[in-house]
């Protein structure tokens, strides 16, 4: 039901430090969760404010930031660099590649992995 109204209100993710349920119902609905836990059971719950800063697991989130999350946290983008994170991630991808590759290799040793290490960006 939660799930439903934040979706009708037009929020594409959740964050809260509290629990969250009902995950593949949730998933259905194109709704993004960053929670604390996952709990079995409904909890007190009720929207007090909107549209005003709040503290989040210890990060501080206030309306229009830019954030990026999945299964291993959440963290607010400067939207001044967001231009540019397709490019980077995309280097970062190769270089994390070329390094995995490297190691999955014949050639694989412990000072060409220093090589190679040395050589990115």
């Amino acid at each position: 039901m939660q799930a439903a109204i934040l979706r009708a209100l037009g929020c594409v993710g959740y964050v809260t430090d509290g629990a969250v349920r009902d995950l593949p119902r949730v998933k259905d609905l194109g709704l993004h969760l960053f929670a604390g836990n996952v709990a079995v059971s409904h909890a007190y719950a009720h929207i007090f404010d909107f549209g005003s800063t709040v503290k989040v697991g210890g990060l501080e989130v206030k309306p229009g930031d830019l954030l990026h999350g999945d299964r291993h946290g959440l963290l607010t983008v400067p939207k001044e660099i967001a231009a540019e994170i397709p490019v980077v991630a995309a280097r970062l991808r190769q270089e994390e590649q070329r390094v995995i590759d490297f190691c999955r290799s014949q050639e694989f040793s412990v000072e060409k992995l220093r090589q190679v290490l040395k050589g990115l960006s």
